[in-house]
């Protein structure tokens, strides 16, 4: 008897930028299932404009200097390895605004509206997104 194999539907994910620095740098810290989901050719990997905006302030403050031909290559490397650029949008900017809950840092805040809003999940092993309500990978 044949069987008809069902396709596997493509799954979108955005990355947390710890993450997103890591597969650049090919740490071994990435768990299993994170790189999976970023070799899986039918998936389609985001990286938010937040991350660039991140990375590079970090760049310029000389908190990461080994950031800075990302910095100047941006959409070079995100290109490189198939990632999908998100740029932010008045929503997400509303959202991150809105959101209830003591953490602070405004990437980290981007970031979370970007993953509620487009409905996707953050790979991530950052624990403070779980108190937005953030579906994380890990």
């Amino acid at each position: 008897m044949w069987h008809r194999r069902r396709a596997r539907r493509a799954v979108k994910v955005l990355l947390d930028t710890h993450a997103l620095l890591w597969w650049f740098a090919g740490d071994p810290s990435l768990s299993r299932q994170t790189v999976a989901l970023i070799e899986d050719p039918t998936n389609i990997v985001l990286v938010s404009a937040a991350s660039a905006w991140e990375i590079c302030t970090k760049v310029r403050n000389g908190k990461l200097p080994t950031g800075q031909l990302l910095c100047e290559n941006f959409l070079g490397y995100l290109d490189r390895f198939h990632f999908t650029p998100l740029p932010i949008s008045v929503e997400h900017g509303r959202l991150a605004g809105h959101l209830l809950g003591p953490h602070k840092d405004p990437f980290d805040r981007m970031l979370a509206a970007q993953s509620l809003v487009e409905g996707v999940p953050l790979l991530t092993n950052d624990l403070v997104f779980a108190g937005f309500g953030v579906n994380v990978v890990w």
